[in-house]
C-alpha cells in the first residue's frame, strides 16, 4: 500500500520583540524626511533638557558645599579655634589669680570662669553638629571629660592657697599639665579636624561643572547643525524655534560659566584672604596665650621645675618657646593682610610683643636678685607690668580676627551668591529651549502635510 507523500506542516511567522518592531519603524521613518525631522528634534530636545537638568544638579551640588562653608564648616573651625583659646586662656587667669594671693582679683576670677563656661558652651554646639563616631567627635568626648577634672584641680589649688598651705602650687603645676598635654593637645586636633571638613567643603564647591559644560557644548552643536541642515534643504535663514532654542542654551552655557568663574574667585578669595589670616591669627593668639600661662607659672614654680635637660626652667623655656612662635605668626599675619584695618592690629600686637619681651627680662633680672615680690608686681601688676603687654597683644589680635572673620563671611557669601537662581533659571531655560526645538521642528513638519 502507497504511503502519502509527507506534507510538511506551515510554520506560523516569527515573533518580532517590541525593541525590534521600534527599530524597524525608526528604521522606515530615518528614509524619510519627515522620519528624520522628529529624530533630530527629540535628539535636540533631549540634549538641551539634560544640559539643564545637569546643570541644575552640578550648581546645586556646589551651592551646597558653598552653603557649607558658610554656615556649617567654616563656624566649626572657628569655634575649635575659640575652644582652645578659651581653655589657654582660662589657664593662663588661673595661674593669675594664684599669683595674687588668697585674695584673688575679682576680674581674674571673672575671666577664668567666663573662659570655662565658653569653653562648655562651644562644647555643646560642637557635639550638636558633630557625629560622635568621627574623629572631631571622639576629640569633644576627650574634652568633655577631662574639663571637669582640670577645674576640680584648680579649685583644690585655690583652696590651699587660700590657707597658705604650698600644696597649692603642686595642684596648680598639675592643672597645668592637664591643660598642656590633654586638654589643649585634644582642642588642637579638633581645630585640625573641623580646617580639614572646611578644606573638602571648599574643594567641592570650586570644582568645575565639566559635564553640564560639555552638554551644554553639545547641546550648542547639536541645534546648530540643525539650523544648517535647516538652511541647506530650505534656504531659510532662520529657524524661530531652533533659534530660540539656541538663545536659551547659550544663555545657560554662558550663566553656568561665568556664575561658577565668579564663585570660585571668590570662594578662593575668603580662603587665601580670610581663613588663611584667620588660621595665622589663632596661632598667634594661642602662642601669646602660652607664652603668658607659662611666664606666670615659672613663678609659681620658683624654679622647681626644670627642662628635659636638667638645667634650665621648664616654664621660662616654654616661655621663650611661645614668644619666639608669636613673633613668627605676626610677620606672617602681617604679610597676609590686604589692607590696612588688618595689618593695623597685627603691627600694634607685634609692638606690644616687643614691648613684653624687654619688661619680661627686666622682670627675670629682678626675681634672680632675690626680690620675688618686685618681680611679681611687674608681672601681674598694673601700668607698667607684662600682664598690660600681654592684654594688648590679645585685644590687638582679637581686632584682627573680627575683621579677617568679617572678610571671609563676605567673600564666602558672594561666592554663594553668585549661583543663587542658577538651577532654577537653567531648568526653565532648558524647558523652554526643548520646547523651542519642538516647536521649530514641528514647523517644518507642517510643510509636509
Amino acid at each position: 500500500m502507497a504511503h502519502p507523500p509527507n506534507v510538511r506542516e506551515a510554520q506560523p511567522p516569527a515573533r518580532t520583540t517590541a525593541w525590534s518592531e521600534g527599530v524597524d519603524r525608526l528604521r522606515a521613518g530615518a528614509t524619510t524626511e519627515p522620519g528624520r525631522l522628529r529624530i533630530i528634534g527629540a535628539l535636540v530636545a533631549a540634549l538641551v533638557v539634560a544640559f539643564g537638568a545637569v546643570t541644575a544638579w552640578e550648581i546645586s551640588d556646589r551651592a551646597a558645599a558653598a552653603d557649607d562653608v558658610v554656615t556649617r564648616s567654616q563656624p566649626l573651625s572657628a569655634d575649635a579655634a575659640s575652644i582652645y583659646r578659651s581653655l589657654a586662656d582660662a589657664d593662663s587667669a588661673a595661674a593669675s589669680g594664684f599669683l595674687a594671693g588668697a585674695q584673688e582679683p575679682q576680674d581674674v576670677r571673672e575671666r577664668y570662669e567666663d573662659d570655662i563656661a565658653t569653653a562648655s558652651a562651644l562644647l555643646v554646639k560642637a557635639a550638636a553638629n558633630t557625629d560622635s563616631t568621627s574623629a572631631s567627635g571622639r576629640e569633644i568626648t576627650t574634652l568633655n571629660s577631662q574639663l571637669p577634672q582640670y577645674t576640680g584641680l584648680i579649685e583644690r589649688a585655690r583652696a590651699n592657697n587660700r590657707l597658705g598651705l604650698p600644696l597649692g602650687g603642686a595642684y596648680l603645676r598639675y592643672a597645668n599639665e592637664r591643660m598642656t598635654t590633654e586638654l589643649l593637645p585634644a582642642a588642637e586636633r579638633l581645630y585640625k579636624a573641623e580646617t580639614s571638613r572646611l578644606g573638602d567643603d571648599y574643594d567641592d564647591a570650586r570644582v568645575w561643572p565639566f559635564v553640564g559644560l560639555g552638554l551644554g557644548v553639545l547641546a550648542l552643536g547639536g541645534l546648530g547643525w540643525a539650523q544648517r541642515r535647516n538652511y541647506r534643504r530650505t534656504n531659510r535663514v532662520f529657524n524661530h524655534g531652533l533659534l530660540a532654542a539656541s538663545v536659551a542654551s547659550a544663555v545657560v552655557l554662558l550663566w553656568l560659566g561665568i556664575g561658577h568663574a565668579v564663585a570660585r574667585a571668590e570662594l578662593e578669595d575668603a580662603m587665601a584672604h580670610g581663613q588663611e589670616s584667620l588660621e595665622v591669627l589663632n596661632d598667634a593668639r594661642i602662642n601669646s596665650l602660652n607664652a603668658r600661662a607659662n611666664e606666670n607659672l615659672t613663678l609659681v614654680a620658683r624654679g622647681a621645675v626644670l627642662a628635659e635637660d636638667g638645667k634650665r626652667d621648664l616654664y621660662e623655656s616654654q616661655y621663650a618657646d611661645g614668644m619666639k612662635a608669636l613673633g613668627q605668626r605676626l610677620a606672617q599675619a602681617r604679610g597676609l593682610a590686604d589692607d590696612r584695618h588688618g595689618s593695623d592690629p597685627v603691627a600694634e600686637a607685634a609692638d606690644k610683643a616687643a614691648e613684653w619681651r624687654k619688661r619680661h627680662t627686666t622682670a627675670r633680672a629682678t626675681d634672680n636678685s632675690g626680690d620675688y615680690e618686685g618681680a611679681l608686681a611687674k608681672v601681674i601688676g598694673g601700668k607698667g607690668s607684662t600682664g598690660e603687654c600681654f592684654n594688648g597683644v590679645d585685644a590687638a589680635l582679637e581686632k584682627a580676627l573680627a575683621h579677617e572673620q568679617a572678610e571671609f563671611t563676605r567673600a564666602a557669601e558672594d561666592s554663594r551668591g553668585a549661583l543663587s537662581g542658577l538651577p532654577l533659571g537653567a531648568a526653565v531655560l532648558a524647558v523652554l529651549g526643548a520646547a523651542g526645538a519642538v516647536l521649530g521642528i514641528g514647523r517644518r513638519l507642517s510643510e509636509y502635510r
